[in-house]
């Protein structure tokens, strides 16, 4: 799996509806609260148009595009980490996910109630904030206190720095702030990583708005955000805005009939695109791509990686016995027709160990075993 997302939220802002449409896969989104008991979880492919066109380029027998795992879990409320509801029981299944998407109601509908009676995305945020940050705090105070058992023998230098790391991140906490927002080290990142706190990972704000305003070209993000208090709070280009009832009608159509109702509806992207390209950009995630007769396939790698750990996302043995890399840029390779002509032009480069790779690179790895 290229990476995964859990789905949060309260219950009734469309979480499951959603879902169901981006993955289109059947789960039981009735209208009352806690419908979701059990996490469901979907596999979704990435669209990109670049792997088409290598795949035709080199006639390869099969294409394998990026993926990304989603989990959705019950709804959470408030006092959560108290018993209340079943949401919590379920955050152990997305501690280990890469990111979070909250999913925000912004839509009326006198039909679907909502569990505090009223429609207000700023209050509904901090709500699922502060059972974050409760569920995080408990793993840090357990953790604590197992480590501070361990110290009863005598002082041990390491045990004492990872208190003091945690209980850093724990005073954070206690003023309602996200672990997100303090800047930890690369020796504090690891001290913490088995704890997979919820309040570490990137958050996707996903607005479910209604009809009208998905279709108003004119409306914004940065109008919502705005309208809602959090203009300054939250980063727009974290937030998208969807129409889940939307998403759901266009997951029923095949996708050339899913692309014409967009553009009848005048939106410019579907929820799951504008959620890949969010989570792309929060992520720092970029697409490297492999191509030949026998497959064409994409690649997801973290913005900034070196050439070796980029070939060991293949398989290990390729990071240890790296070489090089034979590198080109997707278009270049696609304009010349071909690989023969794109070595003809000089386009194809032989790149090093330090070598960063790019969005859109094509490559071949040479290494040894």
């Amino acid at each position: 799996m290229s990476f995964s997302i859990g789905i949060v939220g309260l219950p009734n802002v469309g979480k499951s509806t959603l879902f169901k449409a981006l993955t289109k896969k059947q789960v039981d989104c009735a209208n009352y609260p806690f419908c979701t008991i059990d996490p469901n979880v979907g596999v979704v492919k990435v669209p990109d148009e670049r792997l088409e066109k290598l795949a035709e380029l080199n006639q390869s027998a099969q294409i394998i595009p990026t993926a990304i795992e989603f989990f959705d879990i019950a709804g959470l409320v408030k006092g959560a980490h108290k018993g209340e509801g079943l949401g919590n029981k379920f955050l152990a299944n997305i501690r280990e996910v890469d990111a979070i998407v909250h999913i925000v109601r912004h839509f009326t509908d006198k039909n679907i109630i909502h569990v505090a009676n009223e429609i207000n995305p700023k209050s509904d945020i901090e709500t699922i904030n502060l059972e974050l940050i409760f569920a995080d705090l408990a793993t840090l105070e357990k953790r604590i206190r197992a480590l501070h058992a361990q110290l009863k023998p005598g002082p041990n230098k390491e045990i004492s720095g990872a208190i003091l790391t945690m209980e850093k991140i724990k005073k954070v906490l206690e003023e309602g702030k996200l672990a997100n927002t303090l800047e930890l080290d690369e020796e504090e990142k690891k001290i913490i990583k088995d704890l997979n706190l919820l309040t570490t990972k990137p958050v996707l704000y996903v607005f479910n708005i209604d009809e009208d305003k998905i279709q108003n070209s004119d409306y914004t993000v940065e109008n919502l955000l705005n309208e809602t208090q959090l203009n300054g709070t939250l980063n727009p280009q974290a937030c998208v805005m969807v129409s889940a009832k939307i998403e759901a009608e266009l997951a029923e159509l095949p996708d050339e009939e899913a692309k014409k109702y967009l553009v009848e509806l005048s939106i410019k992207e579907s929820g799951l695109d504008q959620l890949i390209h969010a989570a792309y950009y929060t992520l720092n995630l970029i697409t490297y791509f492999t191509s030949g007769p026998k497959e064409t396939r994409a690649w997801t790698i973290t913005r900034g990686t070196k050439a070796p750990q980029a070939a060991g996302k293949i398989h290990s043995d390729f990071e240890r016995g790296f070489i090089a890399a034979e590198v080109i840029n997707w278009k270049d390779l696609i304009d010349s027709g071909g690989e023969t002509k794109a070595k003809e032009r000089g386009l194809i480069r032989l790149e090093g160990k330090e070598y960063i790779f790019q969005d859109g690179d094509v490559c071949v790895f040479r290494f040894s075993i």
